[in-house]
Order: C-alpha cells, then structure tokens, then sequence
C-alpha cells in the first residue's frame, strides 16, 4: 500500500474541506459549497465526493482534485509540504522510496492463486461429504445457490490432505506463508534432534473463503462440525495477504447494497451474514470475531456513515457491556465473540464523523435463526436501532431497581463517561437530560458526578499503522487505467510525441495532467511531459532522476510494472484508446452532477442556472468528439 494511499484511506476530504473554512450540504452522495478558491458566493458549484476522495468546483476557476491537491491550493504548499502536512495529521509515517520487484509482485499473484485452488479443494471434499451438507441445508436453511455463492467448503478429517493434493503444484512454503498448514516442533528420535513438521490447519471444518473489499482471496474462516472441537471458529493467521483487523467478510459483496441502502449493518458471523444476504438483506458484513477496528469503520465509511452494530444476544448482555465500558478491550479480542467496546465505538463515531446504532437481538435468536423465523421482523429491528449511549442506558438499567440510590450512582458512573466522550455539546445536554429522568433525579446531581478523566492523546503514526498492512481498495475504477498509462508513459516517455499527434488527429487536445484526476498522478505526468521537452538527458533517464521524492512509496506499483508490451504502433493505438475512455468518463460524471445541481437549484427557485447549462452543453459536445474518435480507432483495428 502506497503513503499516500493509506493517507487518504485515513482523512475525510469532507471533514477536511470543512474545517477549511467550507459549508458544505449533502446532496445524495456527494456534498456541495462555495468553492473556496474564488469569490462568487451565489453558485454552490463546489462539489466533493467522500466515496472518491475527489472534489471539483463548477465555477470560474473549474479546479479539482485530492486532499493533497485542496491542501497545496489552500495553504499555497508544494506536492513534498502538502504530504508532510497530511501524513502527520493521519498518524502515517512517511517512508522511504523502496522498489516492489516484479518478484514480489508475481509472489503475491501466486499465493491468491493458490488460495483460489484451495477454494476448489475444499468445495469438492463438500460435495463429497453430504452429512455436512445436509447440515447447511437442514440446520442453517442454507440453498444450493448460496453455498455455491459464497464458495463454501468443508476440510476433511486428517492432518495431510491438503497437503499432499497441493505439493505436486506447489512448494510446502507456500502453503504455510498463506495460513493453510501450520508448523509444529517435532522430536526426531533418529538423529536425535527437533526438527519441524508442518500439517493441516484446518480439519473437519466447514470453510468460508474470506475476500477483501476487492473480492481477491486473502484466508479461510473455519467453523466446527463436531461441537466438541476447539476453538468454534477459526481464522487464517496473518499472512501478508490476510489480516483480520483490515478486513470485513462479505464486505465484496455488500459495497453496492449498503451504497443503495445507505446503511450498513455488521453482525458476529460468517453464517449470519450468509443468510441475511440469501433473505435479500445485502448491505450485512462481519468482522473477524474480534472487536470492532477503526480501519474495518473506515472501510465501511466509503460507502456509508450509517452503520448498524447487530449484537448477537450473548455477546450483548451485561457482561459484554460492562467489559466494554472498563475498556477491558483485550478481553474481548477471543475467536468467536464480537468485541463491544461503547467508548471505542463513540470516539470512532466522533473522529469519522458517523451515525453508529446498536440493536440487540431479541429471544435469544441469531440473526439467521431470526430472519429464518420472520423476515420482516430483521428489517423492523434495523430501523429501530439505538444510539450507544441510549443502548447501554437501556441494557444497565434492565432489571434494577433503579429507587436504590446506589444503584443510581453505579449506572451514572458508567454512563457519564461515555456522555462526556460525545463530540458536541448538543448531544452532552440531550443525554444528560435522558439519565436524569430515568434514573429520576436533577440533571444537576449529574453535573457533578464524577468521571474518569477524558484521554484525548493522538496516538503515534507508529501506534496507528502498525496493523496497517493490507492494500485498501480504490472505489474509482479509473485509476488502475491511470496507473497503467503512467507506467507505460514512464518506461517510453517518447511515445507521449505520438499520443498528442493522434488524439489531435482526431480533433482532441494533447494529453495534460487534467487527464488524470488524483495529484499524484498529476505530478508524476508532469514529470514525463517536462522529460520529452527537454534534450539534454535521455528521455527515461530524465524521467527517474526527476521522480518527486515523496512520490517513491506511491509510485513503486507503476514503476515495477513488466507486462509484455505490444509492438509500438499497437501500443499507441491502445493508450489513445484508454485515454478517450478515461476522458469519455470524466465527461459523464461532471454531466451527470451538473445535470444534479441544475436540479437542485430549479428546486430552491433559484433562476442562476444558465452556468450549469453552458458546461453541460461544452461536456456534451466533448462526449460527441470523444465518440467519434473512439469509433475511428475501432476502425482501424
């Protein structure tokens, strides 16, 4: 993962434009405001995307870009000072440019495709054990098509069968650096001496392939068949293609539901998020079985800010909840038991800006037992989701007597902390009126009972990325395209001659560092158009000994980058043809939130919409030129 990647899975661009001085409104997924850029104060014609981590201003200046990009305009910085800046406030320290070798690439595509085998492996050993999947079927009202859907499995008795299916394809290394053998000390009485032995991680269990955000295999989740075997549930270790802390199950296939429903909904396990998504509820996702991370909210925070803690009725009651207000957090970090820690989750709520409920299953039932006994009922218990404060009054005030003044002074010392962690004045008050009348006395006595100290300490850049070793996807489809024509461009700047020539041949501008949209790509194309406009150096060689230096985290991907290349004439044929792509969608989204805050403004009366209708039509006309173009080199293929 590059720097200024994980910096930006870090920031909110709308916190972060707001804190500059910006007002901005939501307007569907997008949030809009005056540019800050320049003085027209009628046309909120600046517009921020937090999906994309992009903004763009409408209006006179017609500006856009990235967090680094609004920084470096804001305070007048450059690329190095923009980094430095928004690193520190990230908590990410600034690395050293070191190079991936194609090696390590190639390693990292061989071991996804070795988990993918094992996906096949264990899916067959399924269907050859029908008691096991009679119990999906029957016990877990699971369907054919939703086992076939999520890829599910079952790892056979015995310490060497996957070992010994795999080892004609693969090295042994292999499949202990991916999690699916583990290694144990071994006495060999032969030589007298310990040796190592490795074997079968998981046995006897029905596996559950576990995905990124990008739906590539990263590990397994292993559960039980026989109830006398340990541990219930069973995770692959940390590999350098898995961490549990960074990921969240059947988070590749919830993206879209929880963007559609705004919402998304976390319950404890594989099988709960199984059968929610087969009774139409496709917005659910599950941590690894331990307590809740800021970087899993974060992940889910690019779709949604409203998130819903579906509590599992064991690990909700009092016990979770009391653990979790001692912040007794590493109590809770056990295989198969979702940490609830309500001071963590309001500190989370506050620094990212999110609406976090909690809703407590009732009867004792799973939420596939639930959905499995009234559909209807899951949807009713989602809306009705509390605030944390509001679910840990309810859950310490359950069954007391709440005239026992002692009993009062126990639930106020629990909660206040907690209402005192809440990030504006506003929902202190409204809280601290709540507490007064259930527990029935003046919100004065409140005012002066004690609490534990607040901890407002930032934590260390150390302490903040030290779990931070999975790549976060990019929500924007564009940039794989971007990264690829930037390490083309890099490796034969000469060809940057021939692109222009061609895309004005088909009456288009000469490529700019508008074509791309992140700053990052922006610089480094910089370097590229200043390499072939200089004739001192080689081209090349002016292109790497230029490299902003900041850059070499971020560009180590597009500079390792070794795919065969098609001869040169094919290969400018397929950049123009990526570019107008690249272009083609540029223009359709700036139509598409033009056309949106025409609307809006027509909504609140306003008759200052000529402005938006000028752009449309220039970005319409684009698309036409775009289209021609593109049908043009079609023809020549």
């Amino acid at each position: 993962m590059s720097t200024t990647d994980e910096i930006k899975s870090k920031i909110d661009i709308v916190e972060l434009v707001s804190e500059a001085g910006v007002k901005l409104r939501k307007s569907g997924r997008s949030y809009t405001g005056f540019c800050p850029f320049h003085d027209n104060k009628n046309t909120p014609a600046f517009v921020v995307w937090p999906e994309l981590g992009t903004w763009k201003c409408y209006g006179a200046c017609n500006e856009s870009g990235d967090i680094f990009k609004f920084v470096m305009k804001k305070e007048g910085l450059d690329f190095k000072e923009a980094l430095q800046k928004l690193a520190a406030r990230a908590g990410v320290q600034v690395q050293e440019f070191k190079r991936d070798t194609p090696e390590v690439r190639e390693m990292y595509d061989h071991l996804r495709e070795l988990l993918e085998d094992a996906v096949i492996f264990y899916r067959n050993h399924l269907l050859k054990h029908p008691e096991v999947l009679a119990y999906l079927h029957d016990k877990r009202g699971l369907t054919d098509s939703t086992i076939e859907t999520f890829g599910l499995g079952y790892a056979p008795h015995g310490y060497d069968n996957l070992l010994k299916h795999f080892l004609s394809k693969y090295k042994e290394q292999d499949l202990i650096d991916v999690g699916l053998l583990s290694v144990r000390d071994v006495e060999d009485a032969r030589v007298t001496q310990h040796t190592t032995r490795a074997y079968d991680k998981f046995r006897n269990r029905i596996m559950f392939p576990i995905r990124d955000e990008n739906g590539k295999m990263a590990g397994f989740g292993g559960r039980i068949v026989d109830p006398n075997d340990m541990p219930k549930f069973m995770n692959s270790p940390d590999t350098v293609l898995f961490s549990k802390s960074r990921i969240l199950y059947g988070l590749d296939r919830a993206r879209k539901p929880i963007r559609a429903a705004d919402q998304a909904v976390i319950v404890e396990g594989y099988l709960d998020v199984i059968a929610l998504h087969q009774a139409g509820y496709e917005n659910v996702v599950s941590p690894m079985g331990t307590a809740l991370t800021e970087d899993q909210l974060r992940l889910l925070k690019r779709s949604t800010r409203k998130i819903v803690l579906a509590l599992d009725p064991d690990a909700a009651g009092q016990k979770a909840v009391l653990r979790g207000l001692d912040a007794a957090r590493s109590a809770m970090d056990r295989e198969g038991e979702l940490g609830f820690d309500a001071r963590g989750l309001i500190h989370n709520e506050a620094r990212l800006q999110a609406d976090l409920r909690v809703v407590a299953l009732p009867d004792g039932l799973d939420p596939d037992e639930l959905v499995a006994r009234d559909k209807d009922e899951w949807a009713k218990l989602i809306e009705n989701a509390k605030p944390i404060v509001t679910h840990v009054m309810d859950v310490l005030s359950a069954g007391q007597n709440l005239n026992d003044p002692k009993i009062k002074n126990q639930i106020a010392a629990q909660v206040l902390p907690l209402i005192e962690d809440l990030p504006t004045p506003m929902e202190r008050e409204t809280y601290r009126q709540a507490l007064s009348r259930m527990l029935k006395v003046d919100e004065r006595a409140l005012q002066i009972q004690p609490v534990a100290p607040k901890v407002t300490r930032r934590p260390r850049a150390a302490e903040q990325s030290r779990h931070v070793n999975q790549p976060v996807a990019a929500v924007n489809p564009n940039l794989k395209v971007e990264s690829y024509c930037l390490g083309v461009l890099f490796r034969k700047p000469a060809l940057l001659y021939r692109l222009d020539r061609k895309l004005q041949e088909f009456g288009l501008s000469a490529l700019a560092v508008e074509d791309f949209e992140y700053t990052d790509h922006q610089l480094l194309f910089s370097v590229v158009r200043q390499a072939v406009e200089q004739d001192e150096k080689d081209h090349h060689h002016f292109a790497m000994s230029n490299l902003p230096e900041p850059m070499g985290s971020f560009s180590k991907d597009i500079l390792a980058q070794e795919e065969d290349l098609p001869l040169e004439d094919k290969l400018v044929e397929e950049l123009v043809a990526r570019f107008i792509d690249l272009r083609r969608a540029h223009a359709m989204t700036n139509i598409s939130q033009l056309r949106f805050l025409q609307e809006e403004e027509q909504q609140q009366g306003s008759a200052n919409i000529k402005p938006y209708q000028e752009q449309t039509l220039q970005f319409t006309r684009l698309l036409n030129s775009l289209d021609q173009a593109k049908k043009k080199t079609l023809s020549k293929r």
